[in-house]
């Protein structure tokens, strides 16, 4: 059985369980001094024909695995039965395999992909989107990655148009609401195109993710990131904002910055530091914080604003409070995989077996410091992602 259609390389850690469809491929501005996702790679709209055709692939392909369901006499495609009758069949492909897993799994979400597909021309995204619901009317949420100033330059009623086709929530990657930080990472927008964006899609209906990069002012600005982050969240008040902390990405013009002395990047407890000064300048939103990625130090801040405010900033302290060696610790095995929480590093076994690495991985590299930047260096794939 083959089957086929496009999915790009990409989506967050939250529609994990979505349905990928490609509506464009790579990102029309690509010029983010941060990411290298789509380096190399030219930006293209793909021809409706093309995503229709997608669209019906995916119809295909979910009525013969409905059909196999019931050849089986499974009553539903969420038995255990049926997804390991598709994963044990080499006659089905690692499409059919795929959009087996999502029929099992029941999440009923769609991610619309890449970078920007709201770059689109309106009427030819209205349709597209449209045409998905139409033919797979499994789908209960569609989802996209946006920038900010494509959504500004989109009239209200435009926007309108499109939830009404059928987009129901949008990520857009903020990382700071800073003019001067915008200005040096490259990303093309400024902190009033936030807002303006921000509050248009909000208003009309729409879910709106945040994203935040935590030290991407560096150390020179990371107090005004902080607060002028804040401020443009306040005003916008989306539905989540999304921790995703620097790395320095190797083959990145950031990562030249570096070298040159022209960026100097903040170490973990500054990180903190900075989390802890933003979330507390936080205080007209209503939003849902979450720390949703490998990449953050501190996972475990989360919580819905205002009410877990002060939670998260204690949590925040806790860390804080914690002794050097507890720290170091706790980042080694963060950054290993091994750990979510500090409260873990309690554990008596785990700290034995944290305290052994330690003293291995000291010997191996002759400093600490420079093994637990090679651990990190693993999730080091993408800002967003």
């Amino acid at each position: 059985m083959i089957e086929h259609f496009e999915q790009g390389p990409i989506r967050p850690p939250s529609e994990a369980g979505s349905l990928l469809l490609r509506f464009t491929r790579n990102c029309p501005w690509n010029k983010c001094a941060f990411c290298i996702t789509f380096k190399g790679s030219r930006f293209e709209r793909r021809p409706l024909e093309e995503i229709y055709s997608d669209i019906d692939t995916i119809r295909r392909i979910l009525d013969e695995l409905y059909h196999s369901a019931d050849q089986q006499r499974l009553s539903s495609v969420t038995d255990e039965r049926f997804i390991n009758f598709i994963m044990t069949k080499p006659q089905f492909d690692y499409q059919y395999k795929t959009l087996a897993n999502w029929l099992y799994r029941g999440s009923r979400t769609a991610f619309i992909q890449d970078a920007n597909s709201l770059i689109m021309q309106t009427d030819a995204l209205t349709a597209a989107l449209r045409y998905l619901r139409e033919q797979l009317p499994e789908v209960q949420r569609v989802t996209s990655y946006a920038r900010s100033n494509t959504v500004s330059r989109k009239s209200a009623t435009e926007i309108q148009e499109i939830h009404e086709a059928g987009l129901d929530r949008v990520h857009i990657g903020l990382e700071s609401g800073s003019d001067e930080v915008l200005k040096r990472i490259r990303k093309g927008t400024t902190a009033q195109q936030h807002i303006d964006a921000g509050v248009k899609l909000v208003a009309n209906g729409i879910t709106l993710s945040e994203y935040v990069i935590p030290g991407m002012g560096g150390r020179a600005l990371s107090q005004k990131h902080a607060q002028e982050t804040a401020r443009v969240l306040n005003a916008i008040d989306p539905h989540f904002i999304r921790l995703r902390s620097l790395r320095v990405i190797p083959g990145t013009p950031l990562e030249e910055m570096v070298r040159k002395g022209e960026f100097d990047p903040p170490d973990d407890e500054e990180i903190v530091q900075e989390i802890r000064l933003m979330v507390s300048a936080l205080d007209s939103v209503h939003s849902y914080l979450t720390s949703d990625h490998i990449r953050n130090l501190l996972e475990h801040i989360q919580g819905l604003f205002p009410h877990d405010k002060h939670s998260m900033l204690q949590r925040i302290d806790e860390y804080l409070a914690m002794s050097p060696d507890d720290k170091l610790l706790f980042r080694l095995g963060r950054r290993a995989g091994r750990l979510r929480t500090p409260e873990e590093i309690r554990d008596p076994l785990i700290r034995r077996q944290l305290q052994e690495a330690r003293r291995d991985l000291g010997q191996h590299y002759g400093d600490i410091e420079e093994a637990i930047t090679d651990l990190g260096k693993r999730f080091e794939i993408g800002q967003h992602p």
